[in-house]
């Protein structure tokens, strides 16, 4: 089988790292990929916003499954182009992907289908919002209502943030027309938990819970992030609770996806909060793997993942029995560029890659990368995944930060505290 994923991030090496194992599969493509990659698949440099350069080389190189790695394609249609032309990808279509691309959408299906979610309001004008701002308590939540690249949330302690968020949002329009209108929510308190569910809009199952590092700085201080590190499986979800879970939260989402006529294909990722008394909400939707969690989450599948990806696209994956996982804990911690999520530099040489083969149960996970004169170069703000996994928590965790510490680039930097709250629970 010839396989395109399509991408250029930690996830997406994830994704090809794993589906080279598979004996299935003989040969992958990435669009555009990144200097990780290029070792173990051709990249080729498509823009993943270029949808019909992507689908004309998918026909013109017989891809057998295209697998989509961000958001951004997602919502702009790719998967209906796809289909229309007869090809097979994995990911939902244009009107599935709204459950991510419009915060507004998806707060409205909540409401719709009984999904718990935070109270909230929406706004198209920057006047009204200010106004309801003025008359809230605090904290509270403001979020952009379309993609931002997980940086279009900010938890405001106090109207002088809020306001300040507002107008970068829909005055100055830092995330483009994505900060159009905007959704306050009430903030929640609880622990952060993730859980992923790949259906093929009939059966669905779901992979072990992961918890991320959204914020920045130790001690989960500081601007949102894409993700400084995760760790799987999160303690903080018992199996009572993602019992709880597949009831109140993803049976109702895909039954409700049903009714609105939706045939999701695809991975749905649940950010849901545990309240201190084990109430669960949703805090959002995603619609593709997550980036760190799918570092974390591939290395501990048993199963081979081509076959789950393939009879998911193809909505037959009732045909599979459910993938089975290692026992043992992963971590990923996220090496980062100096001034990251802001302004940053790049182009630093990266030293210390080879120390990763030297360790049996250890994988670098390339994010935002390059080759600059024959070297590997930093090129974005998360640079590298450190990822590691063995039986215990603390054991992969040393790992991890053995590695992390032997490779180097000017300004490099990575939290040092991730998995910090499975760590006190112990």
């Amino acid at each position: 089988m010839r396989v395109l994923v399509v991408g250029g991030g930690g996830r997406e090496h994830a994704l090809v790292w794993k589906l080279t194992q598979s004996p299935e599969v003989k040969k992958i493509f990435c669009i555009p990929g990144n200097a990780g990659i290029a070792a173990l698949a051709e990249c080729v440099p498509i823009n993943v916003d270029d949808l019909a350069g992507i689908l004309h080389f998918a026909r013109e190189n017989k891809i057998c499954l295209t697998v989509v790695g961000p958001e951004a394609p997602l919502a702009a249609g790719i998967v209906d182009l796809f289909q229309e032309n007869s090809l097979l990808i994995f990911g939902p279509d244009r009107r599935g992907a709204l459950l991510e691309g419009s915060k507004i959408w998806a707060k409205n299906f909540m409401a719709k289908y009984k999904i718990p979610t935070a109270a909230f309001a929406v706004f198209h004008s920057l006047q009204a919002a200010d106004d309801y701002l003025k008359k809230a308590s605090y904290p509270l939540v403001v979020k952009a209502d379309g993609l931002a690249a997980g940086k279009g949330v900010l938890i405001a302690p106090d109207y002088e943030e809020a306001a300040l968020f507002l107008h970068a949002v829909m005055e100055a329009k830092i995330f483009g027309s994505a900060g159009d209108s905007i959704v306050i929510e009430e903030f929640l308190q609880g622990e952060e938990v993730s859980v992923f569910a790949v259906t093929d809009g009939d059966t669905y199952f779901t992979l072990p819970s992961v918890q991320d590092h959204k914020a920045v700085y130790e001690g989960d201080r500081g601007p949102n992030t894409g993700g400084m590190g995760a760790y799987s499986p999160a303690p903080v979800l018992t199996p009572q609770m993602l019992r709880e879970v597949h009831k109140i939260i993803f049976e109702p989402v895909f039954k409700g996806l049903r009714a609105e006529g939706i045939t999701y294909r695809g991975v749905l990722y649940g950010g849901l909060i545990v309240s201190p008394e084990g109430e669960l909400k949703v805090l959002e939707f995603n619609v593709r793997f997550g980036d760190p969690e799918a570092q974390v989450l591939f290395p501990g599948l048993r199963t081979d993942l081509f076959p789950l990806l393939y009879e998911t696209a193809r909505g037959n994956l009732r045909s599979l029995w459910p993938p089975e996982w290692e026992a043992g804990a992963t971590v990923c911690v996220v090496l980062a560029s100096e001034g990251y999520p802001g302004a940053y530099e790049t182009g630093k040489e990266i030293r210390g890659l080879e120390k990763a083969s030297a360790m049996q149960k250890a994988v670098v996970f390339h994010s935002g990368t390059s080759f600059q004169n024959q070297q590997v170069v930093t090129a974005g703000g998360r640079v590298l995944g450190i990822t590691a996994w063995d039986a215990d928590l603390e054991s992969a965790l040393k790992q991890a930060y053995q590695l992390a510490a032997g490779i180097d680039f000017e300004g490099k930097y990575y939290r040092r505290d991730i998995a910090h709250r499975a760590l006190v629970r112990k």
